[in-house]
C-alpha cells in the first residue's frame, strides 16, 4: 500500500509539473489582455508613505516605544515588535554583535488561488500596496495577511479571500509549506505559503488579477514588480524539467530521488554536517541595552553608520483593510546583492549553494546563495574579508542569465531592494568547493523547496528566476 500511495502521489506531482510548465508557457491569456495598463493605473491611485519620527508614532491605540524596554511595540500586544539581539557565534568574521531585530510570532498566510481557464493554469494575484513597496502597487499572492490582519485585529474590513485558505474544503491543495524569512532581520519568522486550485466561480475584485506563470515570468524581467511572496509561493510549485534532461522524462519536485552531482542523503549529510559544526547563540534583549547603537531623530540607527536603520511611516491607502495608519519599518542603508553561479555538471543543471549561518534562523543554518552582499560595505571590505565569489559574480561580463533588481516584503521593510544575479559558469570554473559550499542540481533545490527550512528567501527567488529564464 505505501508504493502505491507513492506512485499515486508522483503521478500527481508529474502531471501538475506538466500544467504548470504548460501555464510558463502561455505568455498571453484572453483573462488580462490589458495587464500593464491596468498595473500603471494601480499604480497612479493617491498612496502615501511619509517617513516620520518613531515618537510620532505613539498614539492610544498604535504603537509606542516601550518606556522600560525601548521595544517598539503595538498596543495590542499583536503584530510584530522591534527588539534587541545579542548574537554570539563560532561562523564567520564577527563572533559578538547587537542589533534590532523584527519580531513576528504571527504565522503569515501568503496563499494563491490557481483556476484552469481554457486549459491553462492562471493565478489570482493581486495588485497590493504596501508602505515600503518601491513603486508603491506590486504584485503580491490572493491572501497576504498574518493572523492579527484575518482575525482583524486593526479593526478594519477582512482580507479579501482569505476564507480559501482558512476553511478547509474550499479547494485542491498543490502546494502548503512553512517558509523562513530573512534571517538577518526576522527573528524565528515563518509563512505558511500555499497554492489551492478552484473549479468553482471566483467573484474577482478590480483589484485582482488572473495571469498565466508566463505572464509573470514577463513581469519577472522587470524590476520592482512582482513581490516577494508571491515569489517564494509560486517558487514552490513543481515545474517540468527542460528538454535537455538527460532522462528525458524528470520533474522538479519532491516525489523522486532526483539526480546530481550527489545524491539527496549526501546533501542532507553535508546540510546537517554544517549545522552541527556551527554554535549560535542569538538572544532577545531589550531595545534599550543594544551596544552600538542609538535613537536619534526620530529614529534607531547604528553608531558606525551598519546596513540599517528602524524608522517610522505614516500611511494613507483606501485600497487596504484600514485605510490609514502608522507603523514602524525596517530601513536598509543601500543595495543589497544575492548572487547564484550556476553550472552544467552530467548534463545537468547545478547551483553552488552555500550554507549561510544568520541569527534568525530557526535551526542556525539555511540554504543561501552563492553570495549574499549588502553593498554599501563593499568599498570599505577588504578583499579576504568579502563573501567567497563574491568578486567573481561582480565581474561577470558573459553568461549573466539574470540580472534584475527585485524588492523585498514592503510591509516590513522601507524600499528593501536586492540585486538577483544568475551568472552560468563554464568548464574551467571548479568544481571542487569550499566546506560551506556544495553543488547542488536544480532538481534537488526543488525538492528541498517543498519542504521547510531548507532554503532561504533569497535562495528560493533566484531558484524561481532561473527556472523562468
Amino acid at each position: 500500500m505505501p508504493a502505491l500511495l507513492d506512485q499515486l502521489g508522483r503521478g500527481m506531482t508529474v502531471d501538475l509539473a506538466a500544467r504548470v510548465t504548460a501555464s510558463a508557457r502561455t505568455a498571453v491569456s484572453r483573462m488580462d489582455s490589458d495587464l500593464d495598463d491596468w498595473l500603471d493605473d494601480k499604480r497612479r491611485q493617491p498612496f502615501e508613505s511619509t517617513v516620520i519620527t518613531l515618537d510620532e508614532l505613539a498614539e492610544p491605540q498604535g504603537w509606542r516605544c516601550a518606556p522600560d524596554t525601548g521595544n517598539v511595540e503595538h498596543h495590542s500586544g499583536r503584530f510584530f515588535t522591534v527588539e534587541g539581539l545579542h548574537v554570539t557565534t563560532n561562523h564567520g568574521h564577527t563572533r559578538e554583535w547587537w542589533q534590532p531585530i523584527l519580531v513576528q510570532r504571527d504565522i503569515a498566510v501568503l496563499g494563491i488561488i490557481a483556476k484552469e481557464f481554457d486549459g491553462v493554469l492562471h493565478f489570482l494575484l493581486q495588485a497590493k500596496m504596501e508602505p515600503g513597496n518601491i513603486g508603491m502597487v506590486q504584485l503580491s499572492p490572493t491572501v497576504q495577511a498574518t493572523s492579527s490582519n484575518y482575525t482583524r485585529v486593526h479593526r478594519g474590513r477582512p482580507a479579501r479571500y482569505v476564507e480559501y485558505f482558512i476553511e478547509p474544503g474550499r479547494g485542491r491543495v498543490l502546494v502548503d509549506v512553512l517558509q523562513s524569512e530573512q534571517g538577518a532581520w526576522f527573528h524565528l519568522k515563518r509563512n505558511r505559503n500555499i497554492v489551492i486550485e478552484v473549479t468553482d466561480d471566483v467573484p474577482v475584485h478590480e483589484d485582482f488579477r488572473w495571469l498565466t506563470l508566463g505572464q509573470i515570468r514577463r513581469l519577472l524581467r522587470q524590476p520592482n514588480i512582482i513581490n516577494m511572496d508571491a515569489r517564494t509561493v509560486l517558487g514552490c510549485l513543481p515545474v517540468a524539467a527542460p528538454a535537455d534532461d538527460p532522462d528525458g522524462h524528470g520533474v522538479f519536485d519532491g516525489g523522486s530521488e532526483p539526480g546530481g552531482t550527489h545524491t539527496m542523503t549526501e546533501i542532507l549529510s553535508w546540510f546537517t554536517g554544517r549545522k552541527s559544526a556551527y554554535e549560535l547563540n542569538a538572544r532577545l534583549v531589550p531595545m534599550n541595552s543594544l551596544v552600538g547603537w542609538r535613537q536619534d531623530a526620530g529614529r534607531i540607527l547604528p553608531e558606525d553608520g551598519g546596513d540599517f536603520s528602524i524608522v517610522g511611516v505614516r500611511v494613507h491607502a483606501r485600497t487596504r483593510e484600514v485605510h490609514q495608519w502608522k507603523q514602524p519599518l525596517l530601513a536598509p542603508h543601500g543595495l543589497a546583492l544575492a548572487g547564484l553561479v550556476t553550472r552544467r555538471i552530467g548534463g545537468r543543471q547545478h547551483a553552488l549553494i552555500r550554507a549561510e549561518v544568520l541569527p534568525g534562523y530557526r535551526d542556525t543554518v539555511e540554504l543561501g546563495p552563492t553570495a549574499r552582499f549588502m553593498m554599501n560595505d563593499y568599498a570599505d571590505t577588504p578583499a579576504d574579508r568579502r563573501p567567497e565569489f563574491l568578486d567573481y559574480l561582480l565581474s561577470a561580463r558573459e553568461n549573466v542569465r539574470y540580472d534584475v533588481v527585485q524588492s523585498e516584503e514592503g510591509g516590513r521593510f522601507l524600499h528593501a531592494e536586492t540585486r538577483y544575479l544568475i551568472v552560468e559558469a563554464d568548464d574551467s570554473f571548479p568544481l571542487q568547493a569550499p566546506p560551506d559550499f556544495s553543488w547542488i542540481a536544480v532538481e534537488q533545490l526543488m525538492a528541498l523547496q517543498r519542504h521547510s527550512y531548507y532554503l532561504g528567501i533569497e535562495a528560493r527567488t533566484l531558484l524561481f528566476c532561473l527556472n523562468n529564464l
